[in-house]
């Protein structure tokens, strides 16, 4: 059985009042505060988690700073990467995510919400303006997550190169960098079935504006890139 089928026949009492709730949050998002918002979609993800017969082992969320104004890099496996991570990610965050995945029926709400950000890689000019919208974002003192890698890997718990210009966020807003290794985060949604999986989140030591401020995008790309494999190369 599909895994987003089994998730919602576990959850047929909530589903509803969630839904309900969730649409009338990024109706009227304005009029209610990140926190409300964010903890509602949390519980959603806890449920959806427990119905979809996913274990997540999770390390290393003391990393995650206690002051807002960051930035999270992450390998990108699958479509369940970003709610593996806001399921774990206590501070709430938006997502700068592929515009292909903005208008699907519940990310599209959830991107409302958290006041994500729709990238069109095809288009330099857009992509720019994203990029300088989560930078006055993160400036301002919220928080986001990137993926790097720009697309799903396809390639399980092997990566792809990291796109520098998505390190500009970070540069420009002289933020620390927190790395998320993902890892088996494809088996859950771009796999078929709906055997129980297990999902490692590791949330890596925060990289300081000191210690990246004299490197280019490039080199700072190179290093977030080394920390994350490394850490799969432990687990895996």
């Amino acid at each position: 059985m599909n895994r987003i089928v089994t998730m919602v026949l576990k959850n047929l009492g909530i589903v509803p009042g969630a839904w309900i709730k969730l649409c009338r949050y990024a109706k009227h998002t304005e009029e209610y505060p990140e926190e409300e918002k964010y903890r509602h979609i949390q519980y959603i993800l806890e449920h959806a988690i427990k119905g979809g017969n996913i274990e997540l082992q999770v390390s290393g969320q003391e990393n995650i700073p206690r002051e807002n104004g960051f930035m999270l890099y992450s390998n990108h496996q699958g479509m369940f990467d970003i709610l593996a991570i806001a399921a774990t990610c206590d501070a709430p965050i938006g997502v700068v995510l592929k515009k292909e995945l903005y208008n699907i029926p519940f990310l599209h709400q959830i991107a409302i919400c958290t006041k994500s950000f729709a990238m069109d890689r095809e288009d330099v000019r857009q992509s720019l303006t994203v990029i300088q919208n989560v930078t006055q974002e993160v400036k301002s003192g919220r928080n986001y997550l990137i993926f790097p890698e720009g697309t799903r890997s396809r390639l399980g718990n092997t990566m792809v190169d990291f796109h520098s210009g998505s390190f500009r966020c970070a540069t420009k807003s002289h933020c620390p960098i927190i790395p998320i290794a993902l890892i088996d985060c494809f088996k859950v949604l771009d796999q078929k079935g709906s055997k129980p999986v297990t999902v490692q989140i590791h949330y890596l030591k925060p990289i300081l504006y000191e210690e990246y401020k004299d490197m280019n995008t490039t080199g700072l790309a190179a290093l977030v890139r080394g920390r994350i494999e490394e850490k799969i190369s432990e687990c895996v």
